[in-house]
């Protein structure tokens, strides 16, 4: 998988599990190690692990990538995966800002962050919308000749 095709993956994959402040640092021109790192923070030890395991185990599973290294143990507040061309450090917040990777390698380019995607509710087909339309438009429908008749019913009440 290209390099910077893989960055996205990952940053993707650990804001699948709500991952803090993700930020791809482009190193390409800086580094001869490594092309992209993805640096991004959780809370806790526990929301590491499920960052940690929700990159490591789908893009075994889905695109068969497997990290050529990881440092840091399962309770660690600072975990590293080296994909190669893409070095993911996921860090509890307070050791990310101990540290200051980003500034560290302040001369990297940024990936620019995903634009936000409009809402769509999801499973719901065109033709579901299409018939909520309309049901929408028959209450409103119906409503509307309610309250016609209750004037249409007052106004004959009320004739002399």
């Amino acid at each position: 998988m290209e390099s910077k095709k893989l960055a996205l993956l990952c940053r993707d994959l650990a804001e699948n599990k709500k991952a803090e402040n993700t930020v791809i640092l482009d190193v390409r021109n800086l580094s001869s190690i490594t092309d992209f790192f993805v640096i991004t923070s959780g809370a806790t030890e526990p929301h590491l692990r499920a960052i940690v395991n929700e990159i490591t185990d789908r893009l075994r599973e889905d695109h068969g990538e497997s990290p050529r290294a990881m440092d840091g143990d399962a309770n660690a507040a600072w975990q590293v995966m080296d994909y190669f061309d893409v070095i993911v450090h996921v860090m509890r917040t307070d050791v990310r800002e101990k540290y200051d990777l980003e500034g560290l390698w302040g001369d990297a380019g940024k990936v620019a962050p995903r634009r936000a995607k409009e809402h769509k509710p999801k499973g719901k087909s065109r033709a579901g919308t299409a018939a909520r339309r309309k049901a929408v438009g028959k209450r409103k429908a119906r409503t509307a000749r309610a309250h016609l008749d209750t004037a249409t019913n007052e106004q004959t009440n009320h004739s002399p």
